[in-house]
């Protein structure tokens, strides 16, 4: 069943989704947050960080991981900065509150920062930076999680897989340019789907509890997973770590709560940092979109670019897992 798929329109799987969020004890706000992220992800996005993921957030809000109930305060200690505190909930909804103030403070001083503390997960972080590409702005963000990744083998986890996003806007019909990595080899969701069908990660993934490299993702569950590029990726966890949960006043990932296990939420940190790349000429979009047309004829990937391209609005159908549809229909008995 995990390889069979299913496809449902638009509108019936935000249903079934909206109502599994209100039967776990959220918000009709934090729902919508919520689901609209998902859907990003599932449709323009990483689909590992869309409907499973979305699996995590309904099991944190019904162990209590997740404040369904939370709303965040607000504070502009500067005019370009936005602070915001999750008080427990999830940080799609900080984002969505502050969004219209964020993208009027770039425009207005060239660049702003908004940064939260004392949420959950973050998700798929391309979703913030692809937000903000879809009004013509360039934005970068950043996001910790509890320590699930060593600096190298034979060490201990120190770091969450801190992903950084990167967007930028692109001429019509052209989808933005959004670059989103962890700092990690891979993803922990990708570690927890490979143990589930009992199939063998890459070398270079993880290590096991005794901190020896290991091709078992059940070992490797209990290990933790490694850096991209060896210590090149240790530093950009770091980096990301500082700017998200340093910034934000959020725990480190050493502090953090396990987001798929812990008693409390894990209080994690995003920064997403929006420019108005007009504030230098009129044809940013433009300019960047024939320079990464020159660069597809060279033969360099462009992340993103096999990606739809059609807006929300003129969705019709989505294809899901259908364990995972079981699952998310499970939440609602």
């Amino acid at each position: 069943m995990a390889d069979e798929i299913e496809t449902l329109s638009v509108a019936e799987i935000r249903r079934l989704a909206t109502d599994a969020c209100l039967a776990c004890g959220a918000t009709a706000a934090m729902a919508e947050s919520l689901v609209d992220a998902t859907l990003s992800a599932a449709w323009h996005g990483r689909p590992e960080v869309g409907f499973p993921h979305f699996l995590d957030y309904l099991q944190s809000l019904c162990e209590g991981r997740i404040d369904g109930k939370a709303w965040p305060r607000i504070e502009h200690p500067l005019p370009a900065f936005i602070h915001a505190d999750a008080r427990g909930g999830i940080a799609q909804l900080g984002f969505d509150f502050v969004f219209e103030d964020l993208v009027k403070r770039a425009r207005a001083f060239g660049i702003a920062i908004f940064t939260q503390r004392n949420s959950y997960t973050a998700g798929e972080l391309g979703y913030y930076v692809r937000r903000l590409a879809g009004h013509d702005l360039l934005s970068i963000a950043f996001a910790n999680a509890h320590a699930m990744m060593a600096p190298a083998a034979g060490g201990k986890p120190v770091f969450g897989t801190n992903p950084l996003a990167f967007g930028a806007p692109l001429p019509a019909p052209q989808a933005p340019l959004v670059i989103d990595q962890a700092a990690s080899a891979t993803a922990f969701v990708n570690i927890v789907r490979a143990a589930a069908e009992k199939v063998f990660i890459p070398e270079g993934w993880a290590i096991d509890n005794d901190g020896a490299p290991t091709t078992d993702p059940a070992k490797a569950m209990l290990g933790a997973l490694l850096p991209f590029g060896g210590y090149k990726g240790a530093n950009i966890g770091l980096m990301v770590e500082i700017l998200s949960a340093g910034l934000s006043g959020a725990a480190w990932s050493l502090e953090a709560g396990n987001f798929r296990s812990s008693d409390r939420c894990p209080n994690t940190g995003l920064t997403v940092i929006a420019i108005a790349p007009m504030a230098t000429g009129p044809n940013f979009a433009g300019h960047t979109g024939d320079h990464l047309r020159r660069l597809t004829e060279l033969g360099v990937h462009i992340p993103g670019s096999a990606k739809r391209r059609n807006p929300p609005e003129e969705w019709e159908n989505i294809e899901i897992e259908t364990q995972v549809l079981v699952s998310i229909r499970e939440f609602l008995r």
